[in-house]
Parts: C-alpha cells; sequence; structure tokens
C-alpha cells in the first residue's frame, strides 16, 4: 500500500483548481506548527519524523489508487494522469526528533510547489499529531519515575498499527521497552512480558500456575502476586523461586500501601534483591504519587497511547509564504480571530544561557537573526550588559531532512530512533526542569519572534 491515499479529498480538489487557474506550480513554503500547550504542560515533544519521511518517500498513486480515485467521480481524468506522475521533489526541513517544542515553534518547514506540497498535509499532520501526543506525556511520565524504567503495555488500547507507533514514540522519550512484539521487531525496541491473570487462573492453584512459569521461564522472572491474595502470593513465589527471585507485579489496590509491604515482606523471606514492579492504569500523576515507595519500576498502558488526556498536539500545515504573479516570494498569513498566523518561512533557535535553555527564538527571515546577534554584539561591547550576555549561544533547531525529494537523513528505522532519543535526553536537559517540580508548570521557556524582544530577555 502507497501513503498517497492517507490523505484528504480537498487535497486533491484544490490541487485540480489550482491547475485550471494556472497557479499550482507556484512556490510555496509550508509549516508545521501547534498554537498552544495543553493547560499544564511545560513542553512538547516531537515525534514522528522519521515516519514522515518514509510516508514522503512512498506517497505515489498506484494503478489501485488512480483506479479508486477515477471510481469518485470527483476527479477529471487529465488529473488523474498528472498524479499518476507524483513524485514529491521539494525540500523539507524541520526540527530534529526528539526535539523540545512550544506554541509557534516551526517543527517542519515544506518547501515546493504547490501542486507538489499541499498533498502532504494530512498524512504529515496524522503522524506528527499521533506520536508527539504520546511522546510529550511519555516525557512527563519518564521524569517522574525518576530514573525507575518504563515498559509500554497500551497496545491493547489502541488501533494496531497506532500500538507500534505509540511504542516507537514511548521509547523515544526514555521508556526502557514494549510489551508490543511488532515495534521490538521493527524498531529494535527491548521487549518484555511475563504473565497475566489468565494464566494463574487456568491452573487448579496458584502454587501451580508459579512453579510452571518459573519452570519455564527461569527465577529471574515477574510474577503477578495479586489474583488472589497478595501476601501468600509473594510467600509461594519465593518458596519456588528461592531468594533470586526477579520481579513481583502489582496490578491492582493500594498500590503505595502494598509496596511496603511487600518489600518487608520480600526481604524477610530473604528475597532483597527482587524488584517490585507497578502496573494499573497509571500516569504521570499517579507516578508522582508514589516516586517515595519502594518501587522499582512501571508498566504504563492506557494513559500514555492516548496522550494521557491531550491525543493530538494540535499541530497544523499552514502555508506562510507564496510565490505572486511578479516571480517573486511573498509572506502570508490568515487574520481571523484565535487563528491568525505569523507569515514568511521562519527560522527558528533555542536561546541557550550557560547551558541551559532560556527562549525558543522564532525569527521570519535571516534578517530578524542578524539583528538580533548585532544587538547581542552591541551589548558586549557597551560593558553594559548583563554578564550572562558572553554564555548566550543560539543553537539552530532546523536540519534538512529531505533536498530535491531525495531523502537525507539516516535510512534505517532504528538508526533513526536512537539519534531522536540521545536528541530528546539532551534538549530536555538543556531545560533544567527538576522532577521535584511536578508535572504540571508554566510553559517552560517563552517563544519570541522578534530579535529585540529576545535581546530584552537578557537584560
Amino acid at each position: 500500500m502507497t501513503s498517497a491515499l492517507l490523505t484528504d479529498l480537498y487535497e486533491l480538489t484544490m490541487l485540480e483548481a489550482a491547475r485550471d487557474a494556472g497557479t499550482a506550480s507556484r512556490r510555496c513554503v509550508f509549516e508545521v506548527f501547534t498554537r498552544s500547550l495543553p493547560a499544564g504542560r511545560r513542553y512538547g515533544v516531537l515525534a514522528g519524523t522519521g515516519r514522515v519521511l518514509d510516508a514522503i518517500a512512498d506517497f505515489r498513486f498506484d494503478d489501485a489508487d488512480l483506479r479508486y480515485l477515477a471510481s469518485t467521480g470527483a476527479l477529471r481524468e487529465d488529473t488523474l494522469d498528472h498524479l499518476a506522475q507524483y513524485e514529491f521533489t521539494g525540500d523539507v526541513f524541520g526540527y530534529q526528533e526528539g526535539e523540545l517544542f512550544f506554541p509557534n515553534s516551526p517543527v517542519l518547514r515544506v518547501e515546493g510547489t504547490f501542486e507538489n506540497a499541499v498533498l502532504l498535509e494530512t498524512v504529515v499532520l496524522s503522524i506528527l499529531n499521533h506520536d508527539s501526543g504520546v511522546a510529550s506525556v511519555g516525557s512527563r511520565m519518564v521524569t517522574a519515575a525518576r530514573g525507575r524504567p518504563l515498559i509500554e503495555m497500551g497496545g491493547r488500547r489502541v488501533h494496531e498499527d497506532a500500538a507500534i507507533a505509540a511504542a516507537r514514540a514511548a521509547y523515544l522519550v526514555g521508556f526502557a521497552s514494549t510489551s508490543n512484539l511488532a515495534a521490538g521487531a521493527h524498531y529494535r525496541i527491548p521487549a518484555a512480558g511475563t504473565s497475566a491473570h489468565a494464566f494463574t487462573l487456568l491452573f487448579d492453584s496458584e502454587e501451580d500456575a508459579f512453579r510452571a512459569q518459573l519452570t519455564a521461564q527461569g527465577a529471574g522472572t515477574t510474577v503477578l502476586v495479586d489474583t488472589y491474595d497478595v501476601e501468600s502470593a509473594v510467600r509461594t513465589a519465593v518458596e519456588i523461586a528461592g531468594p533470586g527471585l526477579g520481579a513481583v507485579r502489582l496490578d491492582s489496590g493500594d498500590l503505595a500501601a502494598q509496596a511496603g509491604r511487600v518489600r518487608e515482606l520480600l526481604d524477610s523471606l530473604g528475597a532483597t534483591s527482587t524488584r517490585i514492579t507497578a502496573t494499573g492504569d497509571l500516569d504521570e500523576y499517579r507516578v508522582e504519587e508514589l516516586k517515595g515507595e519502594p518501587l522499582d519500576g512501571y508498566g504504563i498502558g492506557t494513559r500514555l497511547v492516548t496522550g494521557g488526556g491531550h491525543p493530538a498536539p494540535g499541530f497544523v500545515y499552514k502555508l506562510v509564504e507564496r510565490e505572486g504573479a511578479d516571480g517573486q516570494m511573498h509572506p502570508v498569513s490568515k487574520r481571523s480571530l484565535d487563528k491568525a498566523t505569523l507569515g514568511a518561512g521562519k527560522a527558528a533557535y533555542r536561546m541557550v544561557v550557560g547551558g541551559q535553555a532560556r527562549a525558543e527564538l522564532v525569527l521570519p527571515g535571516e534578517a530578524e537573526v542578524a539583528e538580533f546577534e548585532r544587538e547581542l554584539t552591541a551589548e558586549l561591547i557597551s560593558g553594559t550588559s548583563n554578564p550572562d550576555w558572553a554564555r548566550t549561544s543560539l543553537r539552530p533547531l532546523q536540519v534538512p531532512l529531505i533536498e530535491a525529494g531525495e531523502d537525507i537523513a539516516p535510512k534505517r528505522a532504528p538508526a533513526r530512533l536512537e539519534a531522536a532519543r540521545e536528541r530528546h535526553a539532551a534538549s530536555l536537559a538543556e531545560l533544567g526542569l527538576a522532577a521535584d517540580d511536578g508535572p504540571d508548570g508554566e510553559i517552560a521557556i517563552p517563544t519570541l519572534t522578534d530579535g529585540a524582544e529576545a535581546a530584552r530577555v537578557l537584560r
């Protein structure tokens, strides 16, 4: 299956009308951004860029696609003939996958003719909104866990393809493993899992179930101990496995109260190295509440793969610059209430002071960047500036991803994912947030669209 039909019909009807009007070949710049973050979210995490590049490479109308389009009667035959030759030949720039984003961050910029670039809108937004929604909440969960490993286990809560993408996004932000074998196979994410309540209920006794599991999987396995009575199950598991039992899992009830009692019981039985894993409708708030309990890891499903109540960051794909009848490029923008946009293709930088991010600088063109650098230099020369100015740098956020239709990023999916995981860890560290501040708060840094305004931040 190609990715060409992962789009909306109006993309194709717009193309047909623009071709009729003679404007389809005009050069255009589209940008992907979100106008706001959900209440309480201090940052967002960009995920899905690698999948977007794959989707663009596969965006071709094959014979089956064209037969279906013909059957709809929505497009003329000459338009279908044109689509049969379609391939993206433009340029794509964007934030590195795993990078943090804020309101109005131009996380992706697509440059090409109107007919070449407009068709990509739906598939680009579909991927980035889903994957970034999962990554943004997943990053908060990793922070709340304070170094304790997290397992992604939400595949049964979403569409089967979305489950693979969700596992990828979770691993990108620091989850240690996934229960989803398809995600493990495709992206080389470590897979984890041992048994469910159904396994225990299959046997005539809990002891028989544990003995079967330990015989098959070894003493290092994780035993689910809350099917009947937790204390009895822990005693039975240790009796069979010995003090080398790998872990026990708690999936229901008062996890905080149970964790302490189970830790004491394990220690009293000599199983001092046996870990305790918690699962059961967890999210970042619940993990934060459990921070002081003797838990060694968490398994998280529903609240992760559905975006934690905010399944989409609200990314939009907007035309910000286009060629006019005079052959020159002109900024364009919406002025509608609550949905106004800032025209012109923009450059984006993270303003970093002494290694810590202080602002997102989004400037429409090189002139604004030069203005900021001139003001920075003048302040330093004057000797009256804030000492922090001398430690200020602008970290470029946008990198080339596709040039003249050619994907120039690393091709192998696992390699792309590992690079994104590293980028996220570095970007989050640069923000300097403390886990003890809790999941919610004000947006971590402002987004500035004026060089002079950026200079004032440091005064």
